[in-house]
């Protein structure tokens, strides 16, 4: 199904557009203890989202600097860092390359590769427009928020911590959340 840019997403403008890191986050949540959830978020990351002339045709990277992890507490942050979790002295970029937008069931999906620790594999990111706009230095920013939930063990995130009555210190499922400002590139 071809997604008609000028119904679809209002505003919508093809170019280049660099994603603004000061006005973007990148976070994640993951249950702890079986009981409750731990947040974190990346301070350093870079990309890029080209749009093309129909949206179907947009093509977005990005990398992640997995050292830049905070999620509060400096001791449980180096244990992540570490060979047990992300071995960020091995890897220490994380990278996704989309490989096409599409319309799903409850609106816009960007499909993509996702590299974490040397794994890929592929993701589909919900995608949620939130508009196009000028900002105070005459620059054309572009708005839009993404989740997707990943399973860390299939990407060599998999240490196992039991708890003694039974259950883990960490669970599987990570949720990934990106709320994304990016500007358009001038000619």
């Amino acid at each position: 199904m071809t997604i008609t840019a000028t119904t679809d997403v209002p505003g919508y403008l093809a170019g280049t557009w660099d994603i603004d890191p000061t006005h973007s986050d990148v976070s994640f949540s993951v249950r702890h203890l079986m009981v409750g959830k731990v947040r974190g978020r990346f301070a350093d990351f870079s990309g890029q989202i080209v749009t093309g002339a129909q949206i179907e045709d947009s093509v977005v990277t990005a990398s992640i600097r997995p050292a830049s992890i905070d999620t509060g507490n400096s001791q449980r942050d180096a244990h992540v860092r570490s060979a047990d979790f992300f071995d960020v002295e091995r890897h220490p970029h994380w990278t996704f390359h989309s490989t096409g937008v599409r319309l799903g069931a409850r609106g816009l999906v960007l499909d993509g590769s996702l590299t974490i620790k040397g794994v890929t594999r592929a993701v589909a990111l919900a995608l949620e427009f939130n508009g196009i706009g000028v900002d105070d230095q005459g620059g054309t920013r572009l708005g839009v928020s993404a989740s997707t939930a990943i399973d860390r063990n299939d990407f060599g995130v998999d240490i196992k911590l039991p708890l003694d009555g039974g259950g883990v210190v960490v669970g599987d499922k990570v949720q990934i959340t990106l709320d994304v400002e990016a500007v358009l590139r001038r000619t």
